[in-house]
């Protein structure tokens, strides 16, 4: 296995920036059209339309393209730093064409009070906690009829609300949800997404003030699907946001979760769980935005790969602006390869603006089976086959037990069984 970690060496320092030639903030760049194409940072940093674009020049990820606008994003190649890993040509065309099929049907349990209404896109809730940031998303957003809002009263803790989004075919669709927590309310959110479906999707958080909310994602389609979701949180004053990805199902699903801090006080917790089987390419870019003081962050992503050409891509960026002293954050993902063939791409970006933090750091690991883990384990009498399958269980139920919704927990044990009984055939 390998391990990267870097340490601030100057008040001023991009962390996983190496100034070495042939790379960038993302890690390697293979193309030389990057130089030029490059969402990241250049031109695209002075040009922003909307608002929240006010990034700063100099800074690769603060100064990322927003608008609601299709055509502020150039047509993609697939040789765009923020892509090189996506094969487009599998992406359904939700980059290329207009998404006018059905979107999945949203199935809304609750408890405790939440409210849940289906409104216009120009509703005043939408667009209050993200823009799109990248061509699928704007594309979504233009396309989407109506957007599903999802509102936890002020003061109220309300359990579970699980949203089942069923897709019904393979028609490239748009969907639009915006899940708001009022002042100090609670609760836990679960998306369900499950069925067939060719789907770009923009989920908008919206944590206000002394709020503590819980949203898991689970990525459960059917093996065909196409999945872009683009997931922004928006973090209030002393409020408490965890989100959790889990991916298992679909051809191609990429998520690309954010949190960003708008007053200071708050935290931020970011897991994710994905397990790639032979053909899948499963792929999580997440943003944490220390843009305010005294805030806390903490990522951990954990992936299994098995079978020819399964890919998982993680790519994870924190920015901590000059105005976020006393700002504690750390990021890690972790994979485990089981079988040749598989290939795991691990990128920790880490960007640091004041000296005046708690602590920062990143690293990344991918690798076979530890055989010491083996080894102690089969010395006490247990067969290699169940061994292997006790190291897996173990390396992914960290991720499991921070989901804390029992029937949910259950369930994705039960997947987990699942994928390395396929394994073993």
């Amino acid at each position: 296995m390998t391990d990267t970690a870097t340490e601030l060496t100057e008040e001023k320092a991009r962390i996983g920036a190496p100034s070495i030639d042939g790379f960038t903030e993302e890690g390697e760049n293979l193309s030389p059209a990057n130089a030029d194409a490059s969402p990241l940072g250049g031109a695209s940093a002075k040009a922003h339309s909307h608002g929240q674009g006010a990034g700063v020049p100099d800074s690769s990820r603060a100064g990322r393209l927003t608008s609601y606008r299709l055509e502020d994003f150039p047509a993609l190649t697939g040789r765009e730093e923020d892509w090189r890993f996506t094969p487009l040509k599998r992406l359904g065309g939700l980059h290329r064409d207009v998404p006018a099929g059905p979107a999945p049907t949203v199935d809304v349990r609750s408890s405790g009070g939440v409210r849940h209404e289906t409104v216009g896109m120009d509703d005043a809730r939408v667009g209050s906690a993200g823009i799109p940031e990248d061509r699928v998303s704007a594309n979504a957003w233009n396309a989407a009829a109506e957007a599903t809002v999802l509102t936890v009263p002020a003061d109220t803790e309300a359990g579970t609300v699980t949203v089942t989004l069923t897709g019904s075919g393979m028609a490239a669709s748009a969907q639009h949800l915006v899940l708001v927590a009022e002042p100090n309310s609670s609760a836990v959110v679960v998306l369900d997404h499950v069925g067939t479906a060719v789907v770009a999707e923009n989920v908008e958080i919206d944590v206000r003030d002394g709020a503590r909310l819980t949203v898991i994602s689970l990525q459960a389609w059917a093996d065909e699907s196409i999945h872009a979701s683009s997931q922004q949180a928006k973090i209030g004053k002393d409020a408490s946001f965890k989100h959790i990805a889990v991916s298992f199902g679909g051809d191609l699903v990429r998520v690309t979760p954010s949190a960003r801090f708008a007053a200071p006080g708050g935290k931020a917790e970011l897991f994710g769980l994905y397990f790639a089987d032979a053909g899948q390419h499963l792929e999580h870019r997440l943003f944490v935005d220390h843009a305010v003081p005294r805030c806390t962050s903490n990522v951990l992503y954990k992936g299994a790969l098995q079978g020819k050409d399964a890919h998982t891509v993680w790519v994870g960026d924190v920015l901590i602006r000059k105005e976020a002293e006393g700002t504690d954050s750390y990021e890690a993902n972790r994979n485990l390869v089981l079988s040749d063939g598989a290939r795991a791409d691990s990128v920790p970006n880490l960007e640091i603006e004041t000296g005046l933090i708690e602590g920062a750091g990143h690293a990344s690991t991918t690798g076979r089976f530890d055989d010491a883990h083996l080894f102690y384990l089969m010395s006490r009498g247990i067969d290699e086959k169940t061994a292997r399958r006790l190291v897996v269980r173990g390396f992914l139920n960290e991720i499991i037990q921070q989901i804390r919704v029992p029937e949910l927990e259950e369930r994705l044990n039960e997947t987990v069984e699942r994928e390395l009984a396929a394994t073993e055939h």
